[in-house]
């Protein structure tokens, strides 16, 4: 199959990878221009530019898709299909119309079930079960085009099985079945999204990684799953902002009483004894994976021999 393939972040390259060994001519991968980044600020190419180096492959990094030149250079590959995973840009409907069976999109949800730019996160914020991959046929819409393929995964209530492990779950999943798509297209027929059961995954902003302690604790714990790795829950103490990376869901106080996630324990924020437990709107959190700024991440203990914080402190 004669195909390009369009994608920016880790996420994608399990599947270019796939696509590649399963022997598929990619005649170009397109993805988003090199940003600064690190310490020095210095240029760093995607992970799937990187990838597709390493491949040989040709790379094509266009800040738009807009201009004629760049739709006219897309139309002249002649492709059969084009592969989409987190390109990031949109595609204008003469790239959609380009290749012979159009664009097939590598969707982190079950459509239509979160649309949008962080279905992972959204999902797990919202207290989904289950997550997965859809295989859709793009068109101008926002993930709204007919579905060609779906498989599932669970979501555990776990805070170990953060938005960033799910992640990759899926791109794995994601991998396998572009694959299974693009050499059996013809058995895979069109299924229109129903209009039942839409919601949309906006794009996460930073300021929403800030805890809010009159939440209940089972929300602070499903954002803690969701913004790990990034941008990560925090709070600030002394000035200095700590994310929280994972939470410990196996609480007690005391060592005896299993924690009531509906009972009041304090006034949401304080501290309620000297292992960082949190009272929350209803419920309690306590860290066990802690990040300080510029620093690597530790578990409570490492923390807490560095920096105690005394019962009674409120945290904001």
């Amino acid at each position: 199959m004669r195909l390009a393939f369009m994608g920016t972040p880790d996420f994608a390259v399990p599947a270019l990878q796939a696509l590649h060994d399963a022997g598929h001519e990619i005649v170009a991968v397109y993805s988003q221009p090199p940003r600064r980044a690190g310490r020095g600020k210095k240029l760093s190419p995607s992970p799937v530019q990187q990838l597709a180096e390493k491949l040989c492959l040709p790379v094509r990094t266009p800040v738009s898709l807009k201009g004629a030149d760049e739709q006219a250079g897309f139309a002249a590959l002649d492709l059969d299909v084009a592969v989409v995973a987190a390109y990031g840009l949109i595609l204008p409907q003469a790239i959609l119309d380009a290749p012979k069976m159009g664009c097939l999109n590598i969707h982190g949800s079950l459509l239509p079930r979160w649309r949008g730019a962080a279905p992972v996160q959204r999902a797990i914020m919202a207290g989904d079960t289950e997550t997965g991959i859809t295989i859709m046929q793009m068109e101008a819409g926002l993930d709204t085009g007919p579905m060609l393929a779906k498989l599932s995964t669970p979501i555990s209530s776990l805070s170990i099985d953060s938005a960033g492990s799910i992640t990759d779950e899926l791109s794995k999943v994601g991998a396998h079945l572009i694959v299974e798509v693009v050499e059996n297209f013809q058995n895979y027929a069109p299924v229109p999204q129903p209009s039942e059961g839409v919601t949309y995954a906006k794009k996460i902003e930073k300021h929403e990684a800030r805890i809010d302690f009159s939440q209940t604790a089972v929300s602070i714990s499903r954002k803690i799953q969701a913004f790990n790795p990034y941008p990560g829950a925090f709070f600030e103490y002394e000035g200095q902002r700590i994310r929280i990376l994972e939470n410990d869901d196996d609480l007690r106080i005391d060592g005896e009483d299993e924690v009531d996630d509906e009972r009041v324990y304090g006034s949401p924020g304080t501290i309620i004894d000297d292992r960082l437990l949190i009272a929350c709107g209803s419920g309690v959190i306590r860290p066990s994976l802690i990040q300080k700024a510029g620093k690597p991440a530790m578990d409570l203990k490492s923390f807490l021999n560095g920096a105690k914080i005394p019962a009674g402190t409120i945290l904001q």
